[in-house]
């Protein structure tokens, strides 16, 4: 009987030791096969580091391949400070070459840290600066490639195309609203150290970057060059505060052209004023359309069937009278009989307040919505402006004739000739 129960606690310690084994196999499958890339990598961050290779931003072309932003390679500072072994030498050496205090290159010396950017001073680096900092062959010292941007065409285009900060973040204009598509993928030269930060006698890896995509822009860099050519005539023959410019396909609405004054040149953004940076003239700016606005009119009531260009005839005494309010025409005594065609052609302001009171106010403004007034056009660049449309509830009859003629609403550039 005891021999009995003796076989049956033998057999069940078999069986609980057979089935622990084939747990401890199974677990270990699992970490070999299906664990082991994540842990291969959690192990290898302990003892490897990376110091880092900045990819090149995308490009920007013109609608011909032309490059209105380009990159230039250039090197910059970085310290390992557990790898230094001379602190005080290495500071006073790197301090000389970069022109700094003692003080200053010490901070980043000395800095707890395993990877240190030396930041600004050690940033884009003139090439005869870091060809003496490489000559020194500094332990814990090492330079690596970094990609600043570039204007062929200096401050062309400069509101448009925008400018980048000191680590190649689009801050505004193009640069800033395609940066998720310009900026790439940042590479490393990975090596390895031990747990005091010592560097192992052990082949580096090389992780190449993922350079940004190109952006191709509706520009025409040859129109581009006349207007900013013509806009500086104007600045310097009239003196004005400000000036713009637009070029447009009238067949596809395709900027061909974009510039303002005052402008800048995006390598040294710092030098000007916010205002002068952010103001994008074009799409910004807004003023009375006046006259150049009586084609909405026009188009409206020529729509509506509402005027006969040839064959109907409008008298201009020189003014009218619209409520409280005397509105006159450009030219004194008025134009007399003519044509709505005439109307047109003359730019007869008394005609147009005719034009607009056929249309009435709810048509009229409907029209200008439908044309994009008073509302953004949606061009790829920050800052657009929407304009100063009435509100419809607060138009009156001196309202409605003003309108009509572009006088009394805002619009800006980009909207007028879109």
């Amino acid at each position: 009987m005891n021999n009995k129960k003796a076989d049956a606690k033998m057999k069940i310690f078999v069986i609980g030791v057979f089935f622990v084994f084939i747990v401890v196999i199974l677990k270990v499958f699992y970490i070999q096969v299906f664990e082991y890339d994540k842990l291969n990598e959690l192990a290898s961050d302990l003892w490897s580091r990376n110091l880092p290779i900045e990819a090149d931003r995308g490009k920007i072309y013109d609608r011909n391949g032309v490059v209105l932003a380009d990159n230039i390679t250039t090197t910059s500072l970085v310290l390992i400070p557990s790898q230094i072994k001379n602190k005080k030498e290495t500071t006073k050496k790197l301090a000389d070459i970069l022109n700094v205090s003692y003080d200053t290159m010490r901070e980043h010396v000395y800095k707890n840290t395993s990877i240190e950017r030396v930041h600004p001073f050690g940033r884009r680096l003139d090439y005869s600066v870091a060809e003496k900092i490489e000559k020194l062959n500094l332990d814990g010292v090492y330079l690596v490639r970094e990609s600043k941007r570039s204007y062929p065409y200096g401050t062309e285009l400069s509101h448009t195309l925008g400018f980048v900060g000191i680590d190649n973040q689009g801050l505004s204009g193009i640069e800033l609203q395609y940066d998720d598509y310009l900026t790439g993928e940042y590479g490393a030269i990975k090596y390895f150290s031990d747990a005091k930060g010592n560097k192992l006698n052990l082949s580096q890896v090389y992780e190449s970057p993922q350079n940004g995509v190109n952006v191709t822009l509706t520009i025409n860099r040859e129109i581009q060059a006349s207007v900013e050519r013509e806009l500086n005539n104007v600045m310097t023959k009239y003196e004005p505060e400000t000036a713009l410019a637009l070029a447009m396909d009238p067949n596809t609405g395709e900027i061909l052209a974009i510039s303002s004054r005052p402008n800048f040149d995006a390598v040294n953004y710092q030098d000007y004023d916010i205002e002068t940076l952010n103001r994008n003239l074009p799409i910004w700016a807004t003023y009375e359309p006046g006259s150049t606005f009586k084609i909405i009119t026009l188009s409206a009531a020529l729509n509506e069937g509402l005027v006969d260009l040839d064959n109907e005839t409008f008298y201009d005494s020189g003014s009218v009278q619209v409520a409280n309010a005397k509105i006159k025409c450009w030219k004194a005594g008025g134009h007399g009989s003519q044509t709505f065609l005439q109307v047109v052609e003359n730019s007869c302001n008394p005609g147009f307040v005719e034009l607009g009171n056929r249309l009435g106010k709810e048509t009229l403004f409907d029209y200008i919505d439908k044309f994009g007034f008073g509302k953004k056009t949606g061009i790829d660049l920050n800052g657009e402006a929407t304009g100063i449309i009435f509100d419809l509830d607060k138009v009156g009859p001196v309202e409605l004739a003003t309108t009509a003629f572009g006088q009394g609403v805002s619009v800006t550039p980009i909207q007028q000739v879109v």
